[in-house]
C-alpha cells in the first residue's frame, strides 16, 4: 500500500477520515469528479445527499478497481456539494460511511469540502474527485 494515513499531534482528531496521507508509491492516477450515476449514467439517489456520496465513493472505488488500485490507494479527495450548509453535514458523513463501510476502508484519507452554486445537471448534489498513488 502506498498511502498511510495520519492525524498528527496538534490537528483535530477527525473519526470519518485523517488530516494527512503520505504517499510512497509511484503510479499518480487522476480520478475525474464522480457523481451519482450508475454504470449506465443513470442518477441514483434523486434529491438524497446521503445515497449521492455514497454512489460518488463507490464510483471511485470502480475507477480505482479498474487501473489495478483500491480506496486505500486514494491521497486525497475533493467534495464539491451544491448549495453547502453546516446542516448537511450528517448526511454527507452518513454517505462516507456507508461508502466506506462497502469498501472496506477505514478511515478515508483527506478530504476538502467546497460549496457551489450548481454542478453538470440539477439533479446532482455532490461530486466527489480523487488522486491517488499505486505502487
Amino acid at each position: 500500500m502506498a498511502i498511510t494515513l495520519v492525524n498528527p499531534d496538534g490537528l483535530p482528531k477527525i473519526d470519518v477520515y485523517r488530516q494527512v496521507s503520505v504517499a510512497t508509491g509511484s503510479k499518480l492516477v487522476f480520478i475525474a469528479g464522480q457523481v451519482a450515476w450508475d454504470a449506465e449514467g443513470v442518477t441514483v439517489g434523486e434529491g438524497d445527499l446521503t445515497a449521492q456520496v455514497e454512489q460518488c465513493y463507490l464510483n471511485i472505488g470502480t475507477a480505482l478497481a479498474g487501473v489495478g488500485g483500491s480506496f486505500d490507494d486514494v491521497a486525497k479527495l475533493t467534495a464539491y456539494v451544491v448549495d453547502w450548509t453546516p446542516d448537511k453535514m450528517p448526511a454527507l458523513l452518513e454517505g462516507i460511511s456507508r461508502a466506506a463501510e462497502k469498501l472496506g476502508v477505514t478511515p478515508v484519507p483527506p478530504v476538502t469540502l467546497l460549496g457551489v452554486a450548481a454542478l453538470d445537471i440539477p439533479d446532482h448534489l455532490v461530486e466527489v474527485e480523487a488522486t491517488a498513488v499505486i505502487d
